[in-house]
């Protein structure tokens, strides 16, 4: 008796094994990136626009990857697209081990880019397959784990290197030994995973994908959310690469920044299951317009500040418009698609999201470089609205 009631007690619901596994995986994502990887690069000889280089590559690989991953998600059944990432997800950072030299490190890079590209949207479409009404908290509860993941990682990693740091060749390979043991994790937790009632999928011949993916792409409504998430992500990407700049320029510290940073994402992390809840209850589509708002002067507010206290403020302000914005758009992306292809909708949603991460700190460098921070905020915050107002004009097919 006390075997099978113990056996019982320890059946975690898919939901319950898909967060646990988005912790584990984005841990081990994170961590092999911040702060390692520019250490890495620059220790096999790599300059500044070389460490940049090596940088962007897994980004580069979520562009491309994203949309086919959800295609054949839609094709082949989430589960074996889930499978295949986080088996990327345990075997990449084993690969680290041997590199001698930065075009090793560059093919690596690519292949572990997999490994988010596919989980991401996969692990959101089977979220809004098992969800109808509760969609957007769910989702929100699933990015608060990976966010946990993404918070823990540059300690770990940070602590490792500060400790070993009489030897930094030791120091890289024990971080990417963690990183893959973490990878492991979630390689043993997606496989106690249940099949998800695949067999309710509907055998897709390729011209229905084909089909499928076209209706999703033709949709403007799913197009116009994303470009609102990749927006409040070129933002995003603005904030956490040039806010730290800004601030040493004032004066301020490196622990401050630090804290600048946290708060962010302890803010996004503790609001999202209650923004996605919010949404669930009261519509997505003005939370999202209004999220964007709150982002844009967030984002044009800081140059005006030089002190820590507003600063941190509006930190955490930016964090909250973050939660409120991504909160609701993956749910209305899920609303907007057909469950046949609504891995296809996902895919779309984190290519497009991407490009927007990838772009904004680009974009902010080049006006940065020429008229300066204030400049770059301001552009930014100009985009952001810009972006909203379109896509608060536009005119949903049903109310949302």
């Amino acid at each position: 008796m006390t075997k099978k009631y113990f056996k019982a007690r320890m059946k975690f619901s898919p939901f319950i094994l898909l967060c646990s596994t988005g912790l584990f995986a984005i841990f081990s994502s994170t961590i092999s990136k911040s702060p390692v990887l520019p250490l890495f690069s620059a220790f096999l000889g790599a300059d500044p626009s070389g460490v940049g280089v090596i940088a962007s590559i897994s980004a580069f690989t979520g562009v491309i990857v994203s949309i086919p991953a959800g295609i054949l998600s839609d094709r082949f059944g989430r589960k074996r697209m889930l499978l295949f990432s986080v088996f990327v997800f345990s075997t990449a950072p084993f690969l680290y081990l041997m590199v001698t030299n930065l075009w090793q490190l560059a093919i690596i890079r690519f292949y572990h880019g997999f490994a988010t590209a596919i989980f991401i949207p996969v692990a959101m479409a089977t979220i809004s397959d098992l969800f109808d009404k509760e969609r957007g908290e769910k989702m929100g509860w699933f990015s608060s784990s990976t966010l946990i993941g993404r918070f823990m990682a540059p300690i770990a990693g940070g602590s490792i290197i500060g400790f070993l740091a009489f030897n930094p060749e030791i120091s890289y390979k024990s971080v990417y030994m963690l990183c893959g043991m973490a990878g492991m994790v979630a390689l043993a937790l997606t496989l106690k995973i249940p099949a998800l009632k695949e067999t309710e999928y509907k055998k897709q011949r390729w011209v229905e994908t084909v089909k499928g993916f076209r209706t999703v792409i033709s949709n403007k409504g799913i197009l116009l959310t994303s470009a609102v998430e990749a927006a409040i992500l070129f933002a995003y990407g603005t904030f956490e690469t040039f806010l730290p700049l800004y601030s040493i320029r004032v004066g301020l510290s490196a622990y401050e920044i630090g804290v600048f940073l946290s708060a962010q994402v302890i803010t996004l992390a503790l609001t999202k299951p209650m923004m996605g809840r919010f949404s669930d209850r009261h519509g997505r589509k003005p939370q999202i317009f209004v999220g964007a708002i709150i982002g844009a002067v967030c984002i044009g507010s800081f140059p005006l500040f030089r002190s820590s206290i507003p600063l941190l403020a509006l930190s955490i302000l930016f964090g909250l418009s973050l939660s409120i914005v991504t909160s609701a758009t993956s749910a209305l992306v899920a609303d907007l698609s057909r469950r046949e292809n609504r891995g296809s909708a996902m895919g779309v949603l984190g290519s497009i999201m991407d490009i927007g991460h990838t772009t904004g700190p680009l974009f902010s460098g080049i006006i940065a470089t020429y008229s300066g921070y204030s400049q770059a905020f301001m552009s930014v915050s100009v985009v952001l609205v810009i972006v909203a107002l379109i896509f608060q004009s536009f005119k949903f097919s049903k109310s949302l």
